[in-house]
């Protein structure tokens, strides 16, 4: 056995104490801001908006902005995995809403499309019945 003085047992359980406050406050610290889900949740509400969401796709744009008002408040409340997970589903209303808005573009063009065919079929049935 090694004797140890009282000097070197007090510096051992002074390192000891030491080791243990840092690793309590490494345990206890939160993690950075979701500044990277934040930013990608403002870029798609402002590509939704330039979709015109806002006319295709309201309650998802606003839904969106909802998602993203609460991630910067649990930011502000240090809540960074509410705030990553709440900027998260922002991203995905917003989507969501240039997806839809999308859709309701095609469907209104491919209606267009149907009643412009529909006249034409007209037209050619009447020229067709005058040369008769």
């Amino acid at each position: 056995m090694n004797p140890t003085s009282p000097t070197q047992t007090r510096s051992l359980l002074l390192a000891a104490a030491s080791l243990t406050s840092v690793l309590l406050l490494a345990a206890c610290a939160s993690p950075p801001p979701p500044t990277a889900s934040l930013k990608l949740a403002q870029q798609a509400i402002a590509t939704a908006e330039q979709n015109e969401a806002g006319r295709y796709a309201p309650g998802e744009l606003a839904e969106s902005r909802t998602e993203l008002a609460a991630a910067n408040t649990a930011v502000s409340d240090k809540q960074m995995v509410t705030a990553k997970q709440l900027a998260e589903e922002s991203t995905a209303a917003a989507e969501f809403a240039s997806a839809k808005t999308a859709d309701a573009k095609a469907n209104a063009v491919n209606d267009e499309m149907k009643r412009s065919t529909a006249t034409l079929v007209q037209e050619m049935q009447r020229n067709a019945g005058a040369q008769q």
